[in-house]
């Protein structure tokens, strides 16, 4: 299975053997993504739409995710996800709103917010209650992005087309801010093979400095006792843990546990002979082995009075 990555992208196994060379890891990475989908709530409730869709699909709930299940088949063309009752997305991916925990009244910004799965879901634990700055920063992925929004039936949403680091000038304003940062998606191999043809080292470096910035601007812009969240979906030390620890060693952040009931890896503290912070290790590192999915990683931050 590894000799298949190799012959696509040697480079790729070169790096990836210094982070997870374990025989799980390749097989899983060479399997179909399972599919799966996530309940709209605000426009229907989990019951119905389950029995709904149970006459069609063997669903299986997903474990961190009361309104997450994965299906046995795509959902996207159902009458059902083209009118936003429910939301065609992978499930590791559900678990950054999860931890972010907004609610109703807040004021939120999601700085990487396209193609919107994220902003939806947080959108529905807000009850469409409070107001979400929902932002990226390209005009064709800003069209996909409403047209979710949309679909979903989310009012409270004010789409903006900023670079991610314009943010940095709200000091002390959003109760909670998400960075789904743009990354190598690495954890979108098992979906789409392009990605690893399209992997390359140089881009990891480029995107890690990136991700800095974009993590600074978002802790600047984030509220004392709120809450942010990083996520990626690829398993680049430097893309991670490196950035989290970056982040802890240049402000008063804070790194905050997650509890859910995810299988997860250890995070890395060293790489490359760099040693990181050791409050990264509450960081969570999901591998595809772990649970069948994609890999992400997620830190959940706060800022201090």
């Amino acid at each position: 299975m590894k000799s298949e990555f190799a012959q696509i992208n040697r480079r790729f196994v070169e790096r990836y053997e210094k982070i997870d060379d374990s025989e799980e890891f390749w097989r899983y990475m060479s399997k179909p993504l399972r599919p799966s989908f996530r309940v709209n709530t605000l426009k229907a409730n989990v019951e119905d739409v389950v029995r709904s869709l149970s006459d069609r699909f063997k669903l299986e709930p997903i474990p961190w995710c009361k309104e997450g299940f994965f299906s046995d088949k795509e959902v996207g063309g159902t009458i059902e996800h083209q009118i936003g009752v429910i939301f065609s997305q992978e499930a590791s991916s559900m678990i950054p709103a999860i931890v972010l925990d907004p609610k109703p009244r807040m004021l939120v910004l999601d700085m990487c917010a396209s193609p919107g799965g994220k902003t939806t879901q947080i959108a529905q634990y807000m009850r469409n209650e409070g107001c979400i700055i929902a932002n990226d920063v390209k005009y064709d992925r800003i069209n996909i992005l409403i047209s979710n929004l949309q679909r979903c039936g989310v009012t409270i949403a004010r789409v903006t087309m900023k670079d991610g680091r314009f943010f940095k000038r709200f000091k002390n304003t959003f109760d909670r801010v998400l960075i789904d940062a743009p990354c190598s998606n690495v954890g979108m191999i098992r979906k789409n093979y392009r990605y690893l043809k399209m992997w390359s080292l140089r881009e990891v470096y480029s995107l890690s400095m990136l991700q800095k910035e974009l993590v600074m601007a978002g802790y600047r812009a984030l509220k004392p006792n709120g809450i942010m969240v990083y996520s990626t979906c690829t398993l680049d030390p430097l893309e991670n843990e490196e950035v989290i620890d970056y982040l802890l060693s240049n402000t008063d952040a804070k790194l905050l546990e997650i509890d859910l009931p995810v299988n997860r890896t250890e995070p890395i503290t060293e790489f490359e002979g760099k040693v990181y912070d050791e409050e990264v290790r509450k960081c969570l590192r999901i591998h595809p082995q772990d649970n069948d999915t994609e890999g992400f990683f997620i830190a959940k931050i706060t800022k201090p009075e």
